[in-house]
């Protein structure tokens, strides 16, 4: 592989090694929330999960510790409250190739807006498919967020009442 100025890794789940990251300049990720809190695996879903509708999208370095780089961009989403996975994975979408774009135009000026993380941090942990269980006790509207960030095919709602376990989908009509 050979290297170059900028290299974005974009929907990346794993850390990159150094040893990919030092052919490059710059090594550049976007990720939703707003550094240092929030770092580590599906912000964007925690945030939703926590009754969050305004959720950051940040641009950063990446570096040796995830999630831990400078911040060069950054822009907000605002949701309605109302929006399933794929309209909020699109939004994520659209906002960062709004940031690879902005910095790509501002390169090299832009590195000069290069922010550290300077306040305390904290983690989400990876989703797993027991996280799209819900509660048989609990009312649909209180459980409405998370039935907002499951996926129907990977990772559906479910419950299990009475030694069996059901999958409930959700889509959106209008």
């Amino acid at each position: 592989m050979r290297g170059g100025d900028l290299c974005f890794y974009l929907s990346c789940g794993q850390l990159v090694p150094a040893s990919v990251r030092q052919r490059f300049q710059h090594n550049l990720v976007v990720h939703e929330s707003d550094l240092p809190q929030g770092k580590g695996w599906s912000p964007l879903t925690w945030q939703i999960l926590e009754g969050r509708n305004s959720i950051p999208v940040t641009m950063l370095e990446a570096v040796e510790r995830v999630d831990s780089g400078d911040i060069y961009l950054q822009e907000w989403l605002e949701f309605q409250g109302g929006e399933l996975i794929d309209e909020l994975r699109q939004a994520q979408g659209e906002a960062t190739l709004r940031l690879c774009r902005r910095f790509v135009a501002d390169y090299p000026k832009i590195l000069r807006q290069a922010q550290p993380q300077r306040s305390e941090e904290s983690f989400y942990p990876r989703r797993r498919p027991r996280d799209s269980q819900l509660d048989v006790q609990g009312s649909l509207a209180e459980q409405f967020s998370l039935l907002r960030v499951v996926d129907n095919e990977r990772y559906p709602a479910f419950i299990d009442y009475n030694g069996r376990r059901y999958v409930l989908k959700v889509t959106a009509l209008g």
